[in-house]
């Protein structure tokens, strides 16, 4: 077990195994049983790791950063917002990779990092009920650091985009410390956060095609609501997208 102090923030307690089929639900686990906030899994291989909508996310052992986080919310404002913690993060990862990489990522509506719309990293957040009540978030991220290019092309390595190796341990640190900034956002400030993200969101303002599960629409991406809802305008109509997937059309 580590302790690293994150920015202008509480110290993170970091713990590290070689192999495990799901830090998100290894840290559900531990939240069950008493598991602090501010807890952190880091793996070099899942067996059983996942994306939105239960898709499988793969990735050879040791190439990636594999990260969830566990937060128990204390304010309100983050209960009633609970998309913000992928804002959260997705925006530290953002500025983890400026800090380390020397590249800014975009964001891609809801929880994806591009470079040229080429999948960096993927983000997945789930939460955890106590008598139907929220009571801790866990976050997870697997950012492609070292990662040789997918074959069909659709993914990227920040290694590969920084044209030299990095170091995932340095990243890992430069995440947790901007992570701790934005979950306070996150907690009283949502609507800066949102702000935030709106801004880094390479979706607004493009041409796109959203499968929701009960429907495909194309439209273009408009805002972003403070709910997490992507606002699509097709045709003149304005549609709100809660839950989908979203490809950037050319």
């Amino acid at each position: 077990m580590d302790r690293r102090s994150a920015t202008d923030g509480p110290a993170w307690s970091v713990t590290r195994v070689a192999e495990t089929g799901s830090t998100n639900d290894d840290l559900a686990v531990a939240a069950r049983q008493g598991a602090p906030d501010r807890t952190v899994l880091v793996t070099d291989h899942q067996t059983a790791g996942r994306g939105r909508l239960g898709r499988r996310w793969e990735a050879p052992p040791g190439a990636n950063l594999l990260v969830s986080v566990l937060v128990r919310p204390a304010a309100a404002t983050a209960t009633a917002r609970l998309h913000g913690v992928t804002q959260a993060m997705a925006l530290a990862a953002r500025q983890a990779c400026a800090d380390v990489a020397g590249f800014t990522p975009v964001l891609k509506w809801p929880n994806d990092l591009l470079v040229d719309d080429r999948k960096l990293a993927g983000i997945l957040a789930e939460a955890v009920a106590d008598e139907g009540r929220v009571s801790v978030v866990i976050v997870g991220m697997g950012l492609n650091v070292g990662w040789p290019e997918a074959p069909t092309g659709d993914a990227v390595s920040a290694a590969a985009v920084a044209g030299r190796p990095l170091d995932r341990d340095a990243l890992l640190e430069a995440v947790l410390g901007h992570l701790e900034s934005r979950l306070v956002q996150w907690e009283h400030d949502p609507d800066t956060l949102r702000d935030d993200y709106r801004a880094a969101l390479a979706t607004i303002g493009r041409h796109v095609r959203v499968e929701t599960p009960s429907a495909v629409l194309e439209g273009v991406a408009v805002d972003v609501l403070p709910g997490g809802e992507l606002v699509v305008d097709s045709a003149g109509t304005r549609h709100e997208i809660g839950v989908g997937d979203v490809i950037h059309l050319r």
